[in-house]
């Protein structure tokens, strides 16, 4: 069996991304037997310089998108729908500010340190996609990040003292360079063998298409 490396690069704050990642869960089941992935997420920022306490949402996508209360809303249910097709849900009316990830990023660098099979960190990821995306949380908050961690077994105690420290900083905002000079600008971007770029939210069949096709190459 072919085994195909994935770096998923991509924002817990970031829905398309969500998206993104159900859809490839789904094509990674239909494909199950056939090819095998070493998936690792890779961080990007959708908002590096965002504050602690976060932004109104409408607020946000109207300064930086220059989009109406009903275009959001519109792209929004577009979401959703989407989100639904794969099995993600959306509760966009919880979702009424947009924070700052970096915590969350140093995080999941710490998931895939303590566990290189990378089941961890995409349980992690998972579950602060979750946390934000349906039930509402901000994915910033220490006691947030800490709780999810926990969840999916990593030791609460280290947790926190990563979160109350800088401790993989440094390594974050290299990955988050190295990426951005590879010409990585939007995500999710889905990076398959290092050469193989599958960009934003497909549905599971273009994921499943081009892992069939690479893998057989």
């Amino acid at each position: 069996m072919k085994t195909l490396k994935i770096d998923f690069v991509s924002d817990v704050s970031c829905p398309w991304c969500a998206v993104g990642l159900s859809a490839l869960q789904t094509a990674l089941k239909t494909l199950d037997g056939e090819v095998q992935v070493n998936l690792a997420f890779q961080p990007f920022e959708l908002n590096p310089n965002m504050v602690p306490e976060g932004e109104d949402t409408t607020e946000h996508l109207a300064r930086k998108y220059g989009s109406t209360p009903e275009q959001a809303a519109a792209v929004r249910e577009t979401i959703r729908a989407r989100g639904a097709a794969v099995g993600f849900t959306f509760n966009m009316e919880k979702r009424s500010r947009i924070y700052n990830t970096f915590d969350a990023h140093r995080l999941l660098h710490w998931a895939h340190l303590e566990d290189p099979t990378g089941a961890t960190q995409l349980a992690l990821k998972q579950g602060l996609l979750k946390a934000y995306f349906t039930d509402g949380e901000n994915p910033g908050s220490h006691a947030v990040l800490q709780r999810t961690a926990e969840a999916v077994g990593l030791d609460a105690t280290r947790a926190r003292e990563i979160l109350q420290s800088d401790t993989y900083a440094a390594e974050v905002r290299q990955q988050e360079q190295l990426f951005q000079s590879l010409g990585i600008h939007s995500v999710p971007a889905v990076i398959i063998n290092d050469r193989h770029l599958i960009s934003g939210g497909q549905p599971p069949e273009v994921f499943e298409q081009a892992l069939r096709q690479i893998a057989e190459a």
